[in-house]
């Protein structure tokens, strides 16, 4: 009989380890779940569907083991309320203890429920003590954890709250397995005469509670892991922006310098379009803006680039009403525009054209910046790949993390006879706010994947 009974303990223990893991994983994967346990700061009504999601299915393990003879491994209850207790703290903690004590009360075991609230309070007050990462690195490697203990201990002797919080588990567990065997009929919990085998039933408490732990953390560490994917992605798009914006402005403050002296009221005239760019450009501005904004904002460029060249450049339009509220990246046109007078038309002694189109054509925005100049040159090899200087490179990199693959940007040259870029992107109206945080998260899940990827070759 003894060793039937040893035999049934040694394989309830191993089954608790896969229903531990199992219900863990299943909560894991449950949108609301994953929600109210990564909550900052929960609500009482969310911390009440907090513990009701995880007690839930435990409260039925316990009415498995009182009605299923030999099914042992179903009932959770103590060690569900260590975690509660060092998660929610110890008011919930007790309410979801006396949920988990309920079918054993009504099976007679009348020690289930205060225990139940004894073992809440005493986890409560570890998790109000300590920090909460703390809690969540809590390793259910017992022998790992005591080796760095004792290692870190030799070193440098400093209390660990993470080794206090394993004793403190496997000191409940032995307290509970003499209250059952001493009365087994009025609280039920594993134990054994053997000493061996109840130092593996206290051993595989504090396992048991740190399994959740493992999966639920993993789960934190993926939310971290897209919260620094949408800051990298912020970041970078506000880089990018910045590289823009003295480009223009240094070539813009050489044109005027050039009219001071020579030509004051023009130089005025500029510095006056030049005040409404830098107003535009120094107040906060969305990632998307209509294309009608930017449009009226390549204008007081162009105005100014026109003042500068006279007759020499021509801008035409070919703009489609139907595209005017369509959203697309702010400061995206005048870099092109840059590149068409820059590399295409000044050095052409007649100067020419630069002509803006904008369609929709099979449900994409394309956008055309052509000017009639040199076009790139066939021993310049190095200018196409590279999209045409600093500002083309820009555009390409913006277009790559706003859109992701969405979006494309193709460049057209002839030698002698112009260069036509050409921009296709979704379309994007100014209600489409689901839509372009979509591509956007897109982008980052697919930074983030990125790093993860290199980590993994690395080893990291």
């Amino acid at each position: 009989m003894a060793n039937i009974s040893q035999s049934l303990i040694l394989i309830t223990l191993l089954v608790k380890l896969g229903v531990a893991a199992a219900v863990s994983s299943s909560l894991a994967r449950s949108k609301t779940f994953k929600e109210l346990l990564l909550a900052p700061r929960r609500t009482v009504r969310q911390t009440v569907g907090f513990v009701m999601l995880i007690c839930a299915p435990l409260v039925l393990g316990v009415l498995v083991r009182v009605k299923v003879p030999n099914f042992l491994a179903a009932d959770l209850s103590f060690e569900t309320t260590i975690l509660l207790g060092v998660l929610v703290g110890p008011l919930a903690a007790m309410a979801g203890g006396a949920a988990l004590a309920a079918p054993a009360l009504m099976h007679h075991e009348y020690w289930a429920l205060p225990v139940n609230l004894i073992v809440a309070t005493v986890a409560g007050a570890f998790g109000r003590f300590v920090n909460p990462e703390e809690v969540w690195s809590f390793s259910p490697l017992i022998d790992l954890s005591i080796y760095r203990w004792v290692t870190r201990n030799l070193r440098r002797p400093h209390f660990d709250r993470q080794i206090l919080l394993l004793m403190l588990i496997a000191g409940m567990q032995l307290c509970t397995s003499l209250l059952a065997r001493f009365s087994p009929r009025r609280y039920f919990t594993l134990h054994s005469d053997e000493v061996w085998v109840e130092v593996l039933i206290c051993a595989t408490a504090p396992i048991v509670v740190g399994i959740p732990l493992k999966i639920w953390n993993a789960v934190r560490v993926e939310r971290k892991l897209e919260e620094q994917g949408r800051l990298l992605l912020e970041a970078r798009l506000d880089a990018l922006q910045r590289q823009i914006n003295p480009h223009f402005l240094f070539n813009t403050l050489n044109s005027i310098t050039s009219l001071v002296r020579s030509q004051p009221e023009l130089a005025r005239e500029m510095i006056v379009k030049l005040a409404n760019i830098l107003r535009v450009l120094l107040k906060d501005r969305d990632a998307f803006v209509p294309l009608s904004e930017e449009l009226a904002f390549t204008d007081d460029y162009l105005d100014i680039e026109v003042v500068r060249f006279g007759e020499k450049l021509n801008v035409v339009k070919e703009i489609s009403p139907e595209t005017l509220n369509s959203m697309v990246p702010g400061m995206l046109l005048q870099p092109l525009i840059e590149n068409s007078i820059k590399h295409g038309l000044e050095p052409r002694i007649s100067g020419g054209t630069v002509t803006l189109r904008s369609r929709i054509d099979e449900g994409m925005l394309v956008i055309e910046v052509e000017d009639d100049g040199v076009g790139i040159q066939p021993d310049r090899p190095e200018f196409s790949r590279s999209g045409g200087g600093i500002g083309m490179r820009n555009v390409r990199d913006r277009m790559e993390v706003q859109y992701g693959s969405h979006a494309s940007v193709e460049i057209n040259s002839r030698p002698g006879r112009g260069t036509k870029v050409t921009l296709r992107m979704p379309v994007l109206d100014s209600v489409a706010g689901l839509q372009i945080g979509q591509y956007v998260l897109e982008a980052a899940t697919s930074a983030v994947d990125g790093v993860m990827r290199r980590v993994t070759r690395t080893g990291g």
